[in-house]
């Protein structure tokens, strides 16, 4: 076995991450493509449902194109970016990210836009999106040191949050300023920055030679055995997965329930995502504290209580129209809040347990499971929305949602005080 091929020089070890400019790089181009994906979250829902006229089962493809990728490219997607530079495969990602999303306002300044086109689009960016996630989720163990890991995940995921309260807000003004279609030029354009500031980071990763890669069938086994092998994993991957599959049918026809059948405007809409992503910065603050007093392991099912009750009051809206709209911003807040205080602890715990040889094939298994879901949920989101109607279709995906914390909650996690360390 030949030595692995070293990369460029990480940065120095123990250094704080406030001080760390390496870090701050990546961190800051991370900040601007966040931002922008939350214009986007905004102003293609708009474009479908308002200027499109999409229909449930519209909306439903249009959800399965933007997710189908993680059903059909994740598995062997985890074994390539094993093979390759992950900060590489970003940037490339991005570039691809950036050049697809332009088309449609080209497309609607030329009069032809039509929702196969956007369906295409979701598609291209679905598969970028798979390439882009998985090395972004296993990048993050080559640009600092371990023991900063989590406080890595913590600033990641508060700047998304903070993206995530301005966002939303700023898509609401554009839409209005410039509409929907040319709102998603700005998220193009913050797609290149992000690669942009990707080029000039720096990692410590050890990308094995060519000859040295095992045959593409017997890593994607290896990845797979990795995750379901371990207790621990194999729960989260239970809890996220049902999870993911009833609250993507909730999403996928959230703007449908939101700006036909409550009658809320999309300014409205905006300031729910934005309250929403208020809970998840404030979730993504407390975070440690939290961990502090009940412990790494007992967070994991304490969130995933949380966030599946908390979905009963969105479906809840509906019997209750004179405060709908408080009640959605209360859900939105203690939603994403206990989302993220899950996603930050179960996150830090695959990224500090794996071997770096596995991140990339760990990440995409468990994104295979719990994002393949996705696409299957969004075509079962839009056949329920036509044949039943959207709010009894929500309070399906509600009650569904009940049963996802009980992967996490009859584990062993109640047991413990901190998950396992490598070597336990």
């Amino acid at each position: 076995m030949s030595q692995p091929v070293e990369s460029e020089a990480a940065p120095t070890p123990h250094r704080s991450l406030w001080r760390d400019g390496n870090f701050l790089t990546m961190w800051s181009g991370q900040a601007l493509s966040q931002f922008g994906a939350q214009i986007t979250e905004l102003a293609l829902p708009v474009l479908a449902v308002l200027l499109l006229q999409a229909t449930e089962f519209d909306v439903g493809l249009l959800g399965a194109a933007g997710t189908a990728a993680f059903l059909l490219v994740g598995l062997p997607a985890g074994a390539w970016i094993d093979r390759l530079r992950k900060r590489h495969v970003m940037i490339v990602a991005d570039v691809i990210r950036a050049v697809a999303l332009a088309a449609l306002p080209l497309l609607w300044w030329a009069g032809l836009l039509q929702i196969w086109h956007m369906v295409l689009v979701a598609l291209v960016m679905g598969v970028a999106t798979v390439f882009f996630d998985v090395s972004y989720q296993s990048v993050v163990p080559s640009l600092v040191p371990a023991d900063h890991i989590a406080e890595a995940n913590g600033k990641l995921e508060s700047t998304a949050q903070l993206a995530g309260i301005a966002g939303p807000a700023a898509g609401g003004w554009l839409i209005g300023v410039i509409t929907a279609p040319f709102a998603v030029l700005v998220t193009a354009v913050t797609y290149l920055l992000s690669a942009g500031a990707l080029l000039r980071t720096r990692d410590s990763e050890l990308v094995a030679a060519r000859h040295d890669h095992d045959p593409l069938v017997a890593s994607i086994r290896e990845g797979l055995r990795w995750v379901f092998g371990n207790v621990h994993l194999r729960r989260i991957v239970g809890t996220t997965g049902v999870s993911n599959f009833f609250s993507t049918i909730t999403f996928t026809l959230l703007p449908i329930f939101l700006l036909r059948t409550l009658g809320l405007s999309p300014a409205q809409m905006g300031v729910i995502f934005a309250v929403g992503a208020v809970g998840g910065f404030v979730g993504a603050l407390v975070t440690p504290r939290i961990l502090r007093r009940l412990g790494e392991a007992r967070t994991i099912p304490a969130s995933a209580i949380v966030f599946s009750l908390i979905a009963l009051l969105l479906p809840a809206a509906v019997a209750v129209p004179a405060i709908a709209f408080p009640l959605l911003l209360v859900q939105s807040f203690l939603g994403t809040f206990s989302v993220l205080l899950y996603n930050i602890t179960q996150v830090t715990f695959r990224q500090r347990i794996t071997p770096p040889r596995l991140l990339g094939r760990m990440n995409a298994s468990i994104r295979f499971c719990v994002w393949g879901v996705m696409p299957i949920a969004a075509l079962l989101a839009g056949a329920l929305g036509t044949w039943l109607g959207v709010p009894t279709t929500m309070w399906i995906a509600a009650a569904g949602a009940l049963a996802s914390a009980l992967f996490v909650i009859t584990g062993p996690f109640w047991r413990m005080r901190e998950l396992p360390t490598p070597g336990d």
